[in-house]
């Protein structure tokens, strides 16, 4: 799981955000070694011990972050906590732990306190991020989890072994080089003359325009020169040879000023469906979210109350075991009573570890829905933002004041053409 750890002061912004209400389950799981019952009094307590210090941030706030895709129990989160005070020096030290869970994902927050009581000083936990980031690896070695790349070795990028020119033309259209590439080539290779060419790049989205200083140049509909012969990855002789009389095509002026008026008109259009179609999703999707955090909090009270009725009668179920009067002062003598209390216990710890368990259960299956509504809920967000992100750069783009220079050699303001063609 990923590790986020921090030094920190100001108890109560700390508190406030450990139980802000945006999110939709909040558990108080343990409140170690203050006197306060509460998240605010535990950090308040902090605070007013390293009055005696000179610590100006007394807490140590982490974050622990499973995988969105695995179900983690809360031991598991419990022996990461514990390896993490091994590693950082806090054993023992105060604690508060706190879950969260919102759109469908679970994790934790524990915060420590920092002074040593007996000492009045800060713990001070040197390269505390190298060696949370070790305790991270570990974790997903042991549980078999797939370690992001970024973990495994920082420098890990991908290279997409193209020219700079390349990449930032095809990021300006708002397209991927590896797509823009290909659909030359296949273009190229699909067609045998002039004619075949301009319409196989014309399904693609592409146009060809007779260039001010290159043969053959090809418009996307935002306006975008491509050098073909560099796109196509074929020789600028061979580009000629196919397209034969380059004085035959438009200009890049005209062209541009063809797309645009096709184009314009098109996009205002979208805009308003994608506008429309979103707004009608999203407030459907938000009532089922808010009904299905109800209903899990009403399921998960009523189990609590469950468990709570249940430890109740087993609990006196346990004490019935034991006799009264002389037959219980036998049993003392006997080391019956001694057995009964052993067999108390034993059932006790089973009775927890099952309750437990149950709602573990409870829990891992009300996330597993949660998570099915947020990956609608997000492929919708993504969708709309995809759509209306790139509608609205092409509108601005084409809706701009058409360049009065063409040169397809120079970059700056002009529009350029990257490679020979």
């Amino acid at each position: 799981m990923i590790l986020k750890g921090a030094k920190r002061g100001g108890a109560g912004e700390l508190a406030r955000h450990l139980m802000k209400a945006e999110n939709e389950h909040i558990e108080i799981h343990e409140i170690r070694g203050f006197s306060a019952s509460t998240v605010l009094g535990a950090f308040r307590e902090a605070e007013a011990v390293s009055l005696g210090s000179r610590c100006t941030k007394p807490l140590f706030a982490l974050a622990l972050s499973p995988p969105e895709s695995e179900r983690v129990p809360v031991g598991v989160f419990e022996k990461a906590i514990a390896a993490i005070e091994e590693k950082l020096g806090l054993v023992d030290q105060p604690r508060v732990v706190v879950f969260h869970e919102k759109a469908g994902r679970r994790h934790a927050h524990c915060v420590w306190s920092r002074i040593d009581a007996a000492t009045m000083t800060a713990i001070d936990m040197p390269y505390f991020k190298l060696k949370l980031g070790d305790v991270s690896r570990t974790l997903y070695r042991d549980h078999g989890w797939k370690m992001p790349e970024g973990l495994i070795d920082p420098a890990l990028r991908d290279p997409l072994n193209y020219t700079r020119q390349e990449w930032f033309q095809a990021k300006r259209a708002g397209r991927d080089p590896r797509d823009v590439k290909a659909a030359f080539q296949q273009c190229w290779a699909a067609s045998d003359s002039g004619r075949a060419l301009q319409a196989a790049l014309a399904q693609r989205g592409y146009h060809l325009a007779r260039g001010d200083r290159r043969a053959v140049v090809a418009l996307d509909i935002t306006g975008e020169v491509y050098a073909l012969a560099r796109w196509t990855g074929v020789k600028t002789k061979e580009v000629t040879a196919r397209i034969g009389d380059s004085g035959a095509l438009p200009s890049i002026p005209e062209v541009r000023q063809r797309l645009a008026a096709q184009v314009r008109t098109k996009l205002d259009g979208f805009l308003t469906e994608v506008a429309t179609d979103f707004a009608r999703a999203a407030d459907g999707l938000e009532a089922e979210r808010l009904a299905m955090v109800e209903r899990h909090r009403a399921v998960r009270r009523a189990l609590d109350d469950h468990h709570e009725q249940r430890r109740t009668h087993e609990v006196r179920e346990r004490a019935a075991r034991f006799r009264k009067g002389l037959k219980g002062l036998w049993d003392r003598v006997t080391g019956q009573h001694a057995r009964i209390a052993e067999r108390n216990a034993e059932d006790a710890k089973a009775a927890e570890a099952r309750d437990r368990e149950e709602r573990q259960v409870l829990v891992d299956g009300q996330i597993a829905e949660r998570q099915q509504l947020q990956e609608v809920i997000r492929r919708e967000r993504q969708n709309h933002t995809r759509t209306i992100t790139h509608l609205q750069r092409d509108r601005e783009r084409i809706g701009r004041e058409l360049p009065q220079n063409t040169d397809d050699r120079t970059g700056g303001p002009r529009r350029r053409v990257h490679g020979r063609g």
